[in-house]
């Protein structure tokens, strides 16, 4: 079958692989309808993963057809469409039990598929503990609505649920890529007061204001946006701010800009390290929320989209087949054709 692989830091290849099969009694073999391109892939090209394992097929957001199921698997069987979570977890542990899936102690518990085992820029992937990592797409939802649920969506309907918004309040999301936008929909769920959404691409501005995802919009680059927030707030910050945009300076932003005794919740990934300037934050008493997201709660949002909801396919600004993926990761990796999301067809 064909793959994406990654070789080497700054190498990725569409190579031929052997088609995956069952290793234990809780894998599924999935066959691949529809997957997508992340940024998290970039992150791993940059060699900014140090647990990503040269030689594994990457690719983490994906849905496709259950093919073949080991013995212990319950939830779904031959033929069922579903979505394949980010995260493999063993359901037992410590962790799990708990809903940190993230942090599930298996071998290859958290982020593995695409990262340290074969994921799913491929025409077959397996599944490890499948009765955790597959959801049922419910019917009359397609791939193209279901496709990020197990990745950038439960990351942002992760980030507004831990960062407790509260009816009314002020929610400011830093970052209007696939994840800010996600994030964007999921804080809606909260009735917060107002939701306003910083970035620096007046078209990423333009989606979020068009869709009715933000209520007020800010370019940095055109004004200050930790005094726009204060003028919106009485002079307090916002209640909520979600860093999702993981720039040079926007950590620094996110709490500048969040009220004393607000949240700050950092889903964004970073090549560089960031600093905590304590003597500078002294008396602000925040609370500070960091990822990996908890991705436990797929079934809840195809259920949402089902409803309507919650609806990425504005997302999509591309299409590929896998053949062609190799195009795709330029147009991605460069910011190309103004490009937010690409969907691959095996």
């Amino acid at each position: 079958m064909k793959a994406v692989v990654y070789k080497e830091k700054g190498v990725f290849s569409l190579e031929e692989r052997p088609r995956p099969s069952l290793r234990d009694p809780k894998d599924a073999i999935v066959k691949i309808t529809l997957c997508s391109i992340c940024s998290s892939d970039i992150h791993i090209k940059h060699g900014s993963v140090p647990r990503a394992v040269p030689g594994t097929i990457v690719g983490h957001e994906m849905v496709g057809e259950v093919v073949e199921t080991g013995p212990a698997v319950t939830k779904c069987r031959p033929g069922d469409r579903v979505a394949v979570n980010v995260e493999t977890f063993c359901g037992e542990c410590f962790f799990c039990q708990r809903g940190f899936v993230n942090n599930c102690t298996d071998e290859h518990g958290g982020w593995a598929l695409g990262c340290r085992i074969d994921g799913g820029q491929a025409e077959y992937v397996r599944v490890p503990f499948a009765d955790n990592g597959l959801n049922l797409i419910p019917e009359g939802v397609s791939d193209e609505q279901a496709l990020f649920t197990g990745d950038i969506l439960s990351t942002g309907y992760w980030a507004a649920q831990i960062s407790e918004i509260k009816k009314g309040d002020t929610v400011l999301v830093l970052g209007a890529g696939p994840t800010g936008l996600c994030t964007l929909m999921c804080a809606a769920l909260y009735e917060p007061g107002a939701i306003i959404c910083a970035d620096i691409s007046e078209e990423r501005l333009e989606l979020a204001g068009s869709r009715k995802l933000a209520d007020r919009v800010i370019n940095p680059l055109k004004e200050d946006t930790v005094e726009a927030v204060r003028v919106m707030t009485g002079g307090r910050g916002a209640d909520v701010v979600i860093e999702a945009a993981g720039g040079e300076d926007t950590f620094r932003m996110a709490w500048e800009a969040a009220r004393p005794n607000g949240t700050v919740c950092v889903v964004a990934m970073y090549e560089e390290a960031q600093q905590l300037p304590l003597p500078d934050m002294y008396g602000k008493n925040l609370t500070f929320k960091t990822g990996g997201v908890d991705a436990n709660a797929c079934d809840e949002i195809l259920r949402l989209i089902a409803e309507g909801r919650l609806d990425t396919t504005c997302l999509i600004t591309h299409r590929f087949t896998l053949d062609q993926v190799m195009e795709a990761y330029d147009i991605f990796e460069n910011k190309k054709e103004h490009v937010m999301k690409i969907a691959v067809k095996p």
